[in-house]
């Protein structure tokens, strides 16, 4: 069982850069914060902003790195140190250009997809071995295009797709208390659609179930109450 201790949204700090793509993670951690009533706190010997908010009896740290996305590492490590936080207790919540816009995906370990943020939380721990939340912005279409696109804010039709599994990936929280994080992948992967398919399928089986009768022994037979078993007579003897 995973149990999810520190919970880190990229970004980059700055009123210009605050609805970017590539502030998805900032986000993210906002969101939550603003649920929790939770008052973010300048942290210097952390870089950064922290947070702390509560669910299902577990304390969650969220922390907003002040540093620029390439330089997120130092504000992550310098936290995790103090804290003896490890990899494998950490979500990062980052924009992710090789998911279209209206996905989000959670998974543990594997590349880094050439993110500067990722790439220096990675170089910062010495490992790729911790959890991501990773929100789709969609891809520009060619790799010299992709600076300017993140660092610019999401076309209305795009931010439309954006928010309605964003909005519900705040759910997330709860099944992140509980540390099992196999059902938090299965149910943020599963779309609302076929999850209430699923829904109604087992209500209908729960109120079939429900209708039937229970079976009835069978009664009796009048000619053999009250009367022994017969006995299994055994084969002859053979002389």
């Amino acid at each position: 069982m995973d149990d999810i201790r520190l919970i880190v949204g990229l970004g980059n700090p700055g009123e210009k850069y605050q609805r970017t793509r590539h502030n998805a993670g900032y986000w993210w951690v906002d969101a939550i914060a603003d649920r929790k009533r939770a008052s973010w706190k300048k942290e210097t010997k952390f870089s950064g902003w922290t947070a702390r908010v509560e669910e299902g009896g577990r304390e969650f740290l969220l922390l907003k790195p002040s540093t620029y996305m390439n330089e997120s590492g130092r504000s992550v490590s310098a936290l995790m140190r103090f804290f003896k936080i490890e990899p494998g207790h950490l979500l990062v919540v980052h924009d992710e250009l090789d998911l279209p816009p209206g996905v989000v995906k959670l998974k543990r370990g594997g590349g880094t997809g050439g993110h500067n943020g990722l790439e220096d939380i990675v170089d910062a721990l010495g490992t790729k071995d911790f959890w991501r939340l990773r929100v789709g912005i969609g891809h520009p279409g060619h790799k010299d295009l992709v600076a300017d696109y993140v660092l610019d804010r999401a076309r209305r039709a795009e931010q439309d797709a954006i928010d309605p599994p964003f909005e519900r990936s705040f759910d997330l929280l709860p099944r992140l208390a509980s540390g099992r994080m196999q059902d938090a992948m299965t149910w943020l992967h599963t779309s609302p659609e076929a999850e209430e398919k699923r829904r109604e399928a087992r209500q209908a089986r729960e109120a079939k179930e429900a209708s039937e009768p229970d079976a009835v022994a069978p009664a009796p037979d009048k000619n053999t109450r009250g009367q022994a078993p017969a006995e299994a007579s055994s084969p002859k003897e053979k002389k």
